[in-house]
């Protein structure tokens, strides 16, 4: 594989539509906003996705979801069992990274008892922030019923229903800025190919990520634009190229209700010009 040597900066687009993009386990499973009411999705979930798309593609993942675990094991401790006897760290991150994707793109921190090495920090060279939302988004509840008794009384009779609150975002269009650091991505092995995976993995967020709080098609990534340097360094910083690209809503637009409310404008940067991906 090809060793990564210009850096990468991308921004996503993500509408939501009547769904909860990321709750809050601390404010009733609500979807996540700030205090001027703009949703957040958090950057911890959407390399939660990334891995998942990861593993969809048939590559070796360490930090799995318990749903997903393709291997038996049963915690990541038992996952790196075979690294118990090496001593030397330097040994034991560049195995770490070839062996899995996402410890060579995220990094992770190897810290288990009786390991040869007490402790390993790798740093990945991707950087995700976590996502917000152009606007200020509407929140709506539902009452729910589970009509389906999960225990009989003792008399033989049906047991109560339960009932319960759903909560989901009506409509939002949500922005997703990140960066790859070729600095990084020179310790850790990634490579110009894992680039091109990551580049996949954003186009296909969703895929394989429906539940009862995001139903298929509730939510998409409607537009990515990838911007590859022609340098490591990079010709311009990272916020300046983030902030070249915005979705404005259109002059009559009052309350957004879908991605054609929005004008996508894109200020020119000399001599960097983005791939734009659309969506699927």
């Amino acid at each position: 594989m090809s060793t990564l040597e210009r850096k990468i900066d991308f921004v996503a687009f993500i509408t939501v539509d009547n769904a909860n993009p990321n709750g809050d386990p601390l404010n009733g499973n609500r979807p996540r906003t700030d205090y001027n009411d703009y949703g957040e999705i958090s950057d911890v979930c959407i390399k939660r996705k990334i891995r998942n798309r990861m593993q969809d593609m048939g590559y070796d993942i360490f930090v799995q979801s318990d749903d997903r675990c393709d291997d038996g094991a049963k915690s990541l401790r038992e996952r790196a069992k075979s690294f118990e006897k090496i001593k030397d760290p330097d040994e034991f991150a560049r195995t770490a990274c070839e062996k899995w994707l996402d410890v060579r793109t995220f990094g992770q921190v190897f810290a288990f008892k009786n390991f040869g090495c007490a402790s390993v920090g790798v740093r990945g060279p991707l950087s995700v922030h976590q996502a917000v939302s152009v606007d200020p988004v509407e929140i709506d509840s539902m009452q729910i019923t589970k009509s389906v008794s999960g225990e009989r009384k003792e008399s033989g009779e049906r047991g109560s229903d339960t009932m319960g609150m759903k909560h989901f975002v009506k409509f939002g269009l949500y922005e997703l800025k990140g960066s790859i650091n070729v600095q990084m991505a020179e310790k850790t092995g990634f490579s110009e190919e894992d680039a091109e995976v990551v580049k996949k993995c954003l186009q296909t967020l969703f895929v394989n990520d429906s539940s009862s709080a995001r139903p298929d098609g509730s939510m998409e990534v409607v537009r990515l634009y990838w911007w590859k340097h022609d340098c490591k360094e990079g010709q311009y910083s990272s916020a300046k190229v983030h902030k070249s690209v915005r979705a404005v809503k259109k002059p009559e637009v009052v309350i957004p209700e879908s991605v054609d409310d929005y004008i996508f404008q894109e200020e020119k940067l000399e001599g960097l010009e983005p791939e734009i991906i659309n969506g699927l």
